[in-house]
């Protein structure tokens, strides 16, 4: 049973979506709790599923990964029959960051990173192509960011 996120919790979960090191008596001074109430807090959000986990994120240029490429795939019929065999081989890609199931003309979304485009060719051709199944595949290059993010957008309220 999951309890109605109230304004602290939604300001708990923005803070940590900045900065998950803080501690939790700096969360704590933040939101105007206790450390106590504060660390219970955090610790519901936790076992409850709205903080699946705590990461570092990195800057993929700066360990080398300069590529962003999106790709959109197209399976055949029969490729869509064995979709858990595409779906688990595109979980072995560390490559892949992302794979979205897609409504329309192609089935998935990709967001891929290389380190430049002779490696995502390697990849193009050594890997993805090669996955049972696939009809289609379609790469678009990102040429430069303009936003990136990986925090949602709590307390925001619907129009």
């Amino acid at each position: 049973m999951h309890i109605a996120l109230d304004s602290f919790d939604c300001n708990i979960l923005k803070l940590i979506q900045q900065d998950s090191s803080r501690s939790s008596s700096e969360i704590a001074d933040l939101v105007g709790l206790s450390q106590a109430p504060c660390w219970r807090r955090l610790q519901r959000l936790k076992e409850e599923g709205y903080i699946l986990r705590q990461v570092a994120l990195l800057d993929r240029r700066k360990v080398g990964l300069n590529t962003q490429i999106f790709a959109q795939v197209k399976l055949s019929a029969t490729g869509r029959s064995n979709l858990e065999d595409f779906t688990q081989a595109i979980r072995e890609f560390p490559e892949v960051l992302d794979c979205f199931v897609l409504l329309g003309t192609v089935d998935f979304m990709l967001r891929i990173v290389a380190r430049d485009i002779d490696a995502y060719e390697r990849f193009f051709f050594e890997k993805l192509s090669r996955l049972p199944g696939v009809q289609e595949i379609s790469s678009m290059v990102a040429l430069s960011e303009i936003k990136s993010t990986t925090e949602l957008p709590i307390g925001i309220e619907n129009s």
